[in-house]
């Protein structure tokens, strides 16, 4: 079995679901090269729990939890199936890495997990489960959660990081066009990735341009450190197009592992 690689994907806001950009159609040829994938583990900024959670649902609803957007994105259904028995392992992996984790046998798939896989996989054919972030959880620990599922990526499990790399609600919902400090934060992570300071990565709040500006509060950055922390020293590191939406918010994912020619279809 080929080794599934680990994702950072930034989903911004909901519209993303029916606004697919230029980062949609990417996630939808690199998504169309990952066959063989057993399953899908994903963290995202939008379960945030007091103690580490994992679903073990067997039939996931598709969650809608935002408010204020048009009717569409309310009809949209993402029917993968849960991976209950997958949950238990997890469980058990997180458990050998000193951290404690319960299933959770109620909750569905938030929207920043089945924003991006309606691209990625849109026949929501491969199991789905989430493993929540925990409120307390920093840059350090982020990644620390990620290094605990890299065995699950032998099995041919997915680990997708989903996140936003720039994420300033105030200035989205305030229609503050500046690109330029997003694209600078942006950059600076891309270019730290590839020279492979990973504990710059880490303290990033200190080191990139423009970082509390970005993220005014740190959940929706941490899943790339989760992507990271998933990866292995000999992972390929590539940059996945997502281009500026609604003028601060980057796109650009990340992918850690891909082989060759899912980095060309992504370049």
């Amino acid at each position: 079995m080929a080794r599934a690689p680990s994702l950072f994907i930034s989903h911004g806001s909901p519209m993303f679901a029916v606004e697919p950009g230029l980062l949609g159609p990417n996630l939808q040829h690199l998504g169309a090269s990952l066959q063989d994938l057993t399953a899908i583990v994903v963290v995202s900024p939008h379960w945030q729990t007091p103690t580490l959670r994992v679903t073990a649902t067997a039939h996931p609803a598709t969650i809608h939890d935002f408010g204020g957007f048009p009717a569409p994105l309310y009809e949209i259904q993402y029917p993968a199936s849960g991976a209950p028995v997958l949950a238990s392992e997890v469980i058990d992996l997180l458990a050998r890495a000193g951290l404690t984790a319960t299933q959770d046998t109620q909750r569905g798939l938030d929207h920043g997990a089945w924003v991006p896989l309606r691209y990625l996989k849109p026949a929501a054919d491969v199991p789905v489960l989430q493993v929540s972030l925990p409120r307390d959880l920093d840059a350090a620990g982020a990644l620390a959660l990620g290094q605990a599922l890299v065995p699950l990526r032998d099995q041919g499990v997915l680990i997708i990081g989903s996140g936003s790399l720039t994420h300033n609600l105030y200035e989205f919902r305030s229609h503050i066009d500046d690109p330029q400090y997003a694209q600078a934060f942006a950059d600076w992570v891309a270019s730290t990735l590839a020279e492979r300071d990973d504990q710059a990565l880490v303290h990033y709040r200190t080191l990139a341009p423009h970082a509390v500006r970005a993220h005014p509060t740190e959940e929706h950055y941490l899943p790339l450190l989760v992507a990271l922390g998933a990866s292995t020293p000999d992972d390929t590191r590539t940059r996945v197009p997502g281009g500026m939406t609604y003028g601060v918010l980057s796109m650009d994912s990340f992918g850690f592992g891909l082989n060759v020619e899912d980095e060309r279809k992504t370049a």
